[in-house]
Order: structure tokens, then C-alpha cells, then sequence
């Protein structure tokens, strides 16, 4: 229900955006993207056609524009970088958090990451050249270096007296991290203990030494996985030798999980998450070639097995009729395996120690169903042709590619893994090929050998 009703409010908001700029009342568009946040916006401009897109990038508040550019994909970023100048872009990303700016710095012009690179202090541009160090899809690269450390013979109050001597305080504040002299992390002292108790009580006696850092070069999917085991709102990120380098906040690893998510169900297509839908046409469709190649390949190699059955289907009419069925059963049965093992590739609940056990359950599941959809379908095609035989063949086909269908898809993510391929961009297109060569091979097969023999 959730779900639906920010479906609701997205597609609410859209229709009222897209009806505001299609009056041309400027002011009316304004009104609306004032009481948006820069999520809400970017959703919006990743969801209109570009002509609009560059209208209401043009009509954003400026202040604005700097966390649009974070939120927004990676091709709708350049397209807004092109419509800026580099003045433009310059102002937008000045207020940006040095974890924020290292995500898009490498999208920027050079003369605008040069302009930005003067404008900071040298201790910044240490922090940022130290984020960039790390891979994107790292700990280190969703760190933000900024972060706010004490020491452990301090007292409550003089913690106080720093807090309110400062600026400003960090957005999503829930914790301070206590280091000694030489920046290696001890532990944190929560910002409701500080609150909480006597002003005189010391940092060391109160802070919880036993909170657990995160490795710097840990990969973000397992940071997320850390982050939901451990109901983590922010979380510190310390290198090899336990030195603080900074922290992560749950913001960061929201976006994470939604990168994933979208990642999962793309990738499926042969997409990215970073996919414009409103990309030019020839730039689309030269993105769809490799995947479209592969699968006419694919295609070719299960039309030539049928080809090779070709009499058979010539002096026996009732296979063509049925063996899409074989096939399309095989199919189902695999991508729901496949479906289940890229799943638990992703949580990290599929690994080495329990890989052969997942083969033998769903082999029996596919064993099982196969005994019962077998049955089912045989009765159905003794029905409609009635002939025994035709039926036997029918559910021994379908017997067999379900039980191929299951073990394909168990096997198939795991060998395009080691291969360092990801199952869920090619995994789909290897477990059809083999679901219909061997539904077609089972089927046509028998049918040739058995059938036409009598």
C-alpha cells in the first residue's frame, strides 16, 4: 500500500508539472518545484522528454541545483550539465558535501572541476582527492570525509562547548566518534548520552567502544547489508591500520539500495540504471543492439535444432501445436530459480557453502513439479489428439525441461559468476537457449523416435 501511494504521488505530481508547463504559466511551474525536494525534482526530470526536462532544469532554484545533479542518472546528469554554463555549474556544486561532489566531479567540464578545485581550502582538496582514491561502489566512495571526532579524556561539557561553537552540524548527526591522538577510531558516544548525562562525566566512560567500523574498501552492496543487520544510521569508515577516515550515513546507503533494486530489474533487459528514457532514438536503440544480437543468436542455435526436426513436424501435426508448451514451461521453471539465485547472489545469502544444497532442492522442486505437470498436460493432449503415446511423450518432455529448467537455473548464475559475468544481465539469455533446446530436443526427439516408429 505504501508502495502505491508514492507511485500515486509521483505520477500526481508529474501530471500536475506536465499540465503546468503545457499552459506556459512559468510561475505556476516555479510554484511546484519550489515545494519539491531535489529528489522529488530529479524524479521529475528523469521522467520528462528532454525539450521539457531542459525547461524546468532552466526554472529550478538554483540553490537546488547542485543536489538535483547528485540525485539525478548518469545520462540525464550530462544532458543538464550541457544546458549549464560553466558559471551555472560552478554555483550549483560550491555547497556540495565532499562525498556528493566526488560523485559527479568526473561529469564536470575541466575548466568548471578546476574553477571548483581553486575555490576549496587545502584540506578539502586533501579530503576529496582521498575519497576519489576509492573505488565508487566502495566504502570509501560513499564516505564523507567531514566528520566530527572528540577524544576520550574530554568531558561532556567541553563536547558541548565544541558543538556550539561550531557553524553548523552535520545533517544526519546521531553520533560522535571518539579517536585517540594519532586518528585511530575507539568507539562512539551517542548524541543521547551526551544530551542525557552529567555535563562533568568523561567522554571515556560513557562512549561504546564496542561499535564496529566499516572497512574502507568493503563494496557498498555489503555496506548496505551492514547497515540493515545492524539498524545503522550513520556508521564509521576506518582503513587497515583502524584509522578514521570518515563516515556513512543512512542517506547514502538508501541510495544504494535503490541503485540495486534498478540495477536487478535493468539489467534483466540488457539496461543500466543509468539508462535515459528519453534519449535520443538512434542512441537507444544502438544500446539494445548487443543484447538484441545476442538473442537472435540464441534464437538461431534453438531454430536450428528445430530445423533439424523438421519432418517430424511435417507428418506430425500435433507437435507444433504442443511444443511451444515444452519450451514455455522450461522456461517459467527456470527464470524462477534464476530469479531466486541472482536474488541471493545480490543479500550474499548464496555463496560456496551452500551452493550444492540449493542444487539438490531445486532439482527436487523441479523434479516435483515436473511429475505433476507432466501428468496434467498429458491428460490434456490424450484429450484433445486422443492418443496415448502422443500424451506419454508430451509429459516426458515436459518431465525433463522442468527438471533442466531448475538445474539451469541454480547452475547458470554460479558459472557466469566464476566467469565474472553478471547473472543478471546474462543470465536470462543463457538459461532460455537452453530451456528450448532441450524442450525441443525432449520433445521432438521422442516425438520423431517414438511416434513415428509406430
Amino acid at each position: 500500500m505504501a508502495e502505491d501511494r508514492r507511485q500515486e504521488q509521483a505520477e500526481h505530481r508529474l501530471d500536475r508539472l506536465s499540465e503546468a508547463l503545457d499552459s506556459g504559466t512559468e510561475h505556476r511551474v516555479r510554484g511546484l518545484l519550489r515545494s519539491l525536494s531535489a529528489g522529488e525534482i530529479a524524479d521529475l526530470l528523469e521522467s520528462l522528454p528532454i525539450a521539457k526536462r531542459l525547461a524546468v532544469w532552466d526554472l529550478t532554484d538554483p540553490a537546488l541545483d547542485g543536489d538535483v545533479l547528485v540525485e539525478v542518472n548518469d545520462e540525464v546528469r550530462a544532458s543538464l550539465i550541457r544546458d549549464s554554463s560553466n558559471e551555472e555549474l560552478v554555483a550549483a556544486v560550491d555547497d556540495l558535501d565532499l562525498d556528493d561532489l566526488a560523485d559527479i566531479l568526473d561529469d564536470l567540464p575541466d575548466a568548471v572541476i578546476s574553477e571548483v578545485l581553486r575555490s576549496l581550502d587545502r584540506q578539502d582538496r586533501e579530503r576529496l582527492v582521498h575519497v576519489l582514491s576509492y573505488a565508487e561502489d566502495s566504502a570509501g566512495g560513499l564516505m564523507d570525509p567531514d566528520v566530527l571526532t572528540i577524544r576520550p579524556d574530554v568531558t561532556l561539557e567541553v563536547v558541548l562547548r565544541y558543538l556550539r561553537g561550531r557553524a553548523e552540524l552535520p545533517d544526519v548527526f546521531d553520533q560522535l566518534f571518539v579517536v585517540d591522538r594519532q586518528g585511530r577510531f575507539l568507539g562512539s558516544l551517542k548524541l543521547s548520552v551526551l544530551l542525557t548525562r552529567e555535563p562533568g562525566s568523561r567522554v571515556a566512560d560513557l562512549m561504546d567502544p564496542s561499535v564496529k567500523p566499516i572497512p574502507v574498501d568493503l563494496g557498498d552492496s555489503d555496506v548496505a547489508t551492514e547497515f540493515e543487520h545492524r539498524d545503522l544510521v550513520s556508521a564509521p569508515v576506518v582503513d587497515r591500520e583502524n584509522i578514521l577516515l570518515g563516515r556513512i550515513t543512512i542517506d547514502d546507503v538508501v541510495d544504494v539500495i535503490r541503485e540495486d533494486a534498478e540495477h536487478s530489474v535493468l539489467t534483466m533487459a540488457g539496461l543500466d540504471e543509468e539508462y535515459d528514457m528519453f534519449a535520443p532514438v538512434v542512441h537507444s536503440a544502438l544500446r539494445r543492439w548487443i543484447w538484441l544480437g545476442v538473442n537472435l543468436v540464441t534464437a538461431l542455435l534453438a531454430a536450428a535444432v528445430l530445423y533439424a526436426f523438421e519432418p517430424t513436424l511435417d507428418q506430425i501435426v500435433a507437435t507444433a501445436v504442443l511444443f511451444p508448451i515444452v519450451m514455455s514451461m522450461g522456461g517459467i521453471a527456470g527464470t524462477q530459480t534464476l530469479t531466486l539465485m541472482v536474488r541471493g547472489m545480490a543479500t550474499g545469502q548464496v555463496g560456496a557453502h551452500n551452493t550444492r544444497a540449493l542444487l539438490r532442492k531445486e532439482l527436487a522442486v523441479g523434479l516435483l513439479n515436473g511429475v505433476v505437470f507432466s501428468i496434467v498436460i498429458a491428460v490434456i493432449a490424450m484429450t484433445w489428439y486422443d492418443d496415448v503415446p502422443l500424451g506419454l511423450v508430451m509429459a516426458a518432455a515436459i518431465l525433463l525441461n522442468l527438471v533442466a529448467g531448475a538445474l539451469a537455473g541454480a547452475i547458470v548464475p554460479v558459472v557466469l559468476r566464476r566467469l565474472s559475468i553478471d547473472p543478471a544481465l546474462a543470465g536470462g539469455v543463457v538459461l532460455t537457449t537452453v530451456t528450448d533446446v532441450i524442450g525441443i530436443v525432449a520433445f521432438i526427439g521422442l516425438a520423431t523416435y517414438l511416434l513415428l516408429g509406430r
